[in-house]
């Protein structure tokens, strides 16, 4: 008789992982949903000193990557450098912009697939070259790609309140203005 494996507690990750990607999640929107409508100029666009929406992007990308590396068995596979990181990004264009997101749209789908012969016992096993477990790794994505994600959300809500007058040359001179920064 062939012995039945338990993938209860892999699958109900693996449905996190896709909630928190795609959509359909209790929280609000999705790592995709928050990127829908994001022009390029303003996925580029650093507001005051922090990372911009491209360079999450690539981030989250990155962190998948290192899942996907580690799932697969590679000890070595790390993330060392700001480069690594967070990318070398400039001028975002439209290319740009929509390679970025097709790479984490590929990244997703290989994460995912990287998880199809896995089984709850898995979830235990120690990751490679690391001091916890799969399980950690796994929800550790999950709960990164919620903070990236809302801080998306905020740059995006950003984007569109400066961007309010680009099409009126007569406002231009007001968007520097602190009347209009809001205080958070």
């Amino acid at each position: 008789m062939e012995e039945l494996t338990q993938n209860f507690e892999l699958e109900r990750i693996k449905n996190l992982l896709n909630v928190t990607f795609h959509g359909g999640a209790w929280h609000g929107p999705s790592i995709l949903e928050n990127l829908k409508d994001i022009r390029p100029k303003d996925a580029g666009n650093r507001q005051k000193n922090i990372h911009t929406i491209a360079e999450l992007v690539y981030h989250i990308t990155t962190w998948r990557i290192f899942a996907l590396k580690k799932i697969q068995g590679d000890t070595d596979f790390a993330i060392e450098t700001e480069k690594q990181n967070w990318g070398n990004l400039k001028e975002i264009d439209a290319f740009e912009w929509e390679t970025l997101q097709m790479e984490l749209t590929l990244s997703h789908d290989e994460l995912m697939s990287g998880l199809n012969d896995k089984d709850d016992a898995f979830l235990s096993e120690i990751v490679p070259g690391a001091e916890y477990d799969f399980y950690t790794l796994l929800h550790g994505i999950i709960h990164h790609d919620l903070y990236h994600s809302g801080q998306i959300a905020i740059l995006k809500k950003n984007a569109a309140k400066s961007s309010k007058f680009d099409d009126e040359d007569d406002f231009g001179s007001f968007r520097n203005d602190s009347y209009f920064e809001d205080e958070y």
